[in-house]
Formats: structure tokens, C-alpha cells, sequence
């Protein structure tokens, strides 16, 4: 493990925590590794995310869950990889074909039972995916005293939502009825999660797991949204359309202004990242309005690779950096993500780490930053709290990552051990492998030359995974 410690930036001069941290955790939808500036991004600028990478520690190989969005969450959630999971796909697939979405089960230990066995006070806000209302897997049956959103994983992705769940019930968005596009999806769930912290109580901790549904499709954004300066020169979208506006600021990028997102969905996909970049400022000024920002770790990263859909091109914004692949690859483009961790009080050096980190190192994380006790429930992670709190000789590392993918005609997989990185298309098939250091963009399989890593990572293929009657290996 490399950490490189950032230069020139502040640290706190406040004793390291006493007390366990409130603890955000804010992710985006299908945000890709190179869609932040400080990830070298240059078309457009995420200032806000710059400042939390800058202060705190920026992760440089971090990986998702999955390559597409339920799988993800559930990993994220419950601490587990998609060959141990009970949620390896977004639908039910299996013997009886295709079908619906699978809830978390009463012994899938999730962040919010940890956290909330632990004396924290605990809101699940924005997109769940993880069952509905009635169902196992509901937010108020998995450790979070509030919860406001939307439910299903498909629903979510409009933009303009008609209804939201609040603590399991169905509520009006009164500005969105009939068509009527008058609260934007980020708003909502910033304003909630403004309202949660402003309410909390001085001596008891909060989790906050704040879900965006951005920069999903669809391709809609507010007209006030700060926009990609080329938009121009996009060509229209045949989905939907808008009208040119007017508007101007020199933060987020030279030449930006308000620009009709509906007809550009190129210039929609950047102004999305952009707002909700805005709306973590606004989030981090609530904290500080309330002396919390000091010993609250804010942690933020994107459930997978960006997508090409409702018009939306990655390699517009080469929204993947220098990676192969995007959503729905287990190529690095499709789960290696951006990952901050930010936390005054607890980082005492901020850094550029290249510690090899996953959603599964989640839950184990907080466990140890809270002091709750996982009993006897085994994840797949290892706690990355030595990491943030400076005692990197005593952070653990991983020896393998796995991920496997059911939602194409073959079962994929796919295997990161050290520098190496596997690749199977289909169980019986041949299995790629790319040298990383080398080959970031994994443009040359070199198995042929590496025949004892090969046989190494189908090993791993075979015994990492765990048999499930829902998610065979699809030949």
C-alpha cells in the first residue's frame, strides 16, 4: 500500500475523536471514476468533492460492489461480494427466468443495524433498491429510525418522481403530479438530509446514508443547473426536449450557463454531477452550522461505472479516466470508482491512498469507528479505520476482490489480486488477464505468459463464490 500525503492542504489541530463520528455516506448513481476533477476530470469541475478529496483521503483504487446498481447497494449494505451475497443481480434470474426485484433478508445484517445497535440515530434517504414497503428488505426493518425516498430501483431513475416513500408510506411530491416537473429528485433528498442533520440531537450520533439517483438517466435536470459549455455543439436528443436559458458561474468552469438539458443530454449528464457537487457543499455548511463538520466522517463514492443510456455517451466526458469498459462490465471501467473520506477530526494527514478497498470494507469500517459488535455475522471486508485514522502498519489488506454478473447471456466474473487482474466472460471460457501497472486500460491479455496466475485466478473463481439457486454460473 502507497499512501501519498497531500501537500499544502490544512489539517485540524483538535484532539483526534473522542467521541465515535456522525458518519455520512453519500453515493452517486452511476458516477464514473474519471467524473470528478480531482479524478482528472477537465471538461467540467466538481469543487466541492475537490476540497473533501484534498482534506481527507482520495482513494485511487476503490471498488463497487457491482457493475450495476442493486448488487452494489446490497454489498455495500450488508458487507458482502457478490459470490457470498444473496442479492447478485438487480431481478431475480435462476431456474424460473427473469423476475423481481430480491429484498434484503432479517439476517442480512446491514450499515443501519450496526450503526443503530450502537446508539446512532440512522436516515436511509434518496434511492433504496433493496425492498419495498411490506417487504424484508424495507428501510424501517433494516436498523433506520427514518427513511425518505423512492423504493424501487426502476421508479427511481425519473428524475421528477410523483411519489416518495416516508417511513414506508407512499407520500405526494405536490410539485410533480400530473407530469409536472417542479422538485428535482437531488433537491428532495438534499433538503431531507439538510432537515435530518439540523434536528439531531447534541449527544446523540447520526448515520446518514444519502442515496442520489444521479447522474442515472433519465437525462433531466432543473433549468437553473450549471451547464457543460460545448452543450451547443451537442446534437439534440430524440427523448425529450427544452429550450436555451441564461446564466453564468465562473466556479464551476469557464463559460457555463444554464442550458436546455432535455434537448442535450450530453450537457445534462455533466450539470447533474455538478449540482449534486452543490448540494454536498450545501450539506457539509449544514454540518458546520450546527459544529458538527469537525466529527462528521463524510464518505462518498458511486455504486458503478458510468452508463450510456437515455443518451449518454461515457467517452463524451471520458467519464471512465483512462479505464476500460462502463456499467454492466466487470472490466475496471465498470466497478472501479471514486472514493473520499473525509473527516477533520479523525484524518490527521490527508492523502492519495492506493490501498486496494471495496464496499465490502464498509460495514466493517464504521463497526470499528463506532465500537459496535458484528457478533458472530462474517463479511467479506476488512475495516479501513487503521487507514483513516493514521495506523496504516495495522491495516489489513486484501488478498483477493471478486465480483460475478449474471445479467448477460453468460455469467461473468472477475478477479483483482494484486497487480493482476482477471477476467472470465463465461464459466467454461478462458480467462483474460491484464498486468495493471502496465495496463491500466486492460488492452492486453497476457495469459498466455502468465499460465500459473491463470490457473491462480480460476481457483479463486471456483471457491470465492458460494452456491446460490437464484444466481448459477450461466454457461
Amino acid at each position: 500500500m502507497v499512501l501519498l500525503l497531500a501537500g499544502c492542504h490544512a489539517t485540524s489541530d483538535a484532539p483526534p475523536a473522542a467521541t465515535p463520528p456522525n458518519i455520512m455516506y453519500i453515493l452517486a448513481d452511476d458516477l464514473g471514476y474519471g467524473d470528478l476533477s480531482s479524478y482528472g476530470q477537465t471538461h467540467f469541475q466538481t469543487p466541492t468533492l475537490d476540497e473533501l478529496a484534498a482534506g481527507g483521503i482520495r482513494f485511487t483504487q476503490h471498488y463497487a460492489g457491482s457493475t450495476v446498481c442493486a448488487p452494489s447497494r446490497v454489498s455495500l449494505m450488508t458487507g458482502r461480494h457478490t459470490g457470498t451475497s444473496y442479492v447478485r443481480g438487480n431481478y431475480e434470474t435462476g431456474p424460473r427466468g427473469f423476475g423481481a426485484e430480491l429484498p434484503l433478508r432479517p439476517d442480512d445484517l446491514t450499515l443501519g443495524e450496526v450503526l443503530q445497535g450502537a446508539g446512532y440515530r440512522t436516515a436511509a434517504i434518496g434511492k433504496w433498491g433493496m425492498g419495498m414497503d411490506g417487504t424484508t428488505g424495507e428501510p424501517l426493518k433494516k436498523g433506520f429510525d427514518y427513511s425518505y425516498g423512492v423504493l424501487n430501483q426502476a421508479y427511481a431513475h425519473y428524475q421528477y418522481p410523483d411519489s416518495v416513500y416516508v417511513n414506508g408510506r407512499r407520500t405526494a411530491v405536490p410539485g410533480n403530479q400530473g407530469g409536472a416537473r417542479g422538485a428535482f429528485s437531488g433537491d428532495l433528498y438534499t433538503e431531507e438530509a439538510i432537515r435530518f442533520i439540523t434536528n439531531s440531537a447534541d449527544d446523540e450520533p447520526f448515520f446518514v446514508y444519502l442515496a442520489y439517483t444521479t447522474p442515472h438517466a433519465e437525462m433531466l435536470v432543473p433549468e437553473d443547473s450549471l451547464f457543460q459549455r460545448f452543450a451547443g455543439q451537442f446534437e439534440k436528443s430524440p427523448f425529450t426536449k427544452g429550450t436555451q436559458g441564461g446564466g453564468y458561474s465562473a466556479e464551476y468552469g469557464p463559460g457555463y450557463g444554464a442550458y436546455a438539458s432535455q434537448e442535450h443530454p450530453f450537457a445534462a449528464y455533466a450539470s447533474m454531477v455538478v449540482r449534486m457537487d452543490r448540494d454536498v457543499r450545501r450539506i457539509r455548511e449544514a454540518l458546520e452550522a450546527r459544529g458538527l463538520a469537525e466529527n462528521t466522517l463524510i464518505l462518498f463514492s458511486s455504486d458503478n461505472g458510468p452508463h450510456a443510456e437515455g443518451g449518454a455517451v461515457p467517452e463524451r466526458f471520458a467519464s471512465a479516466g483512462p479505464l476500460r469498459g462502463q456499467k454492466r462490465d466487470l472490466y475496471e471501467g465498470g466497478i472501479r470508482v471514486p472514493f473520499i473520506a473525509y473527516w477533520p477530526r479523525g484524518i490527521r494527514q490527508p492523502a492519495v491512498s492506493d490501498h486496494l478497498s471495496s464496499f465490502w470494507d464498509i460495514l466493517p469500517t464504521v463497526a470499528d469507528l463506532a465500537d459496535a459488535d458484528l457478533g458472530d455475522y462474517s463479511t467479506d471486508g476488512l475495516s479501513l479505520a487503521p487507514l483513516l485514522t493514521g495506523d496504516t502498519s495495522n491495516q489489513q489488506k486484501h488478498d483477493f476482490l471478486y465480483w460475478e454478473f449474471h445479467e448477460r447471456e453468460s455469467s461473468n466474473q472477475a478477479v483483482r489480486k494484486g497487480e493482476w487482474k482477471a477476467v472470465r466472460m463465461k464459466p467454461e471460457g478462458p480467462v483474460e488477464l491484464y498486468h495493471l501497472p502496465d495496463d491500466l486500460g486492460e488492452s492486453e491479455d497476457v495469459s498466455a505468459q502468465h499460465p500459473a496466475v491463470v490457473a491462480e485466478m480460476e481457483d479463486i473463481m471456483r471457491e470465492a463464490r458460494t452456491l446460490h439457486p437464484l444466481w448459477p454460473l450461466k454457461p
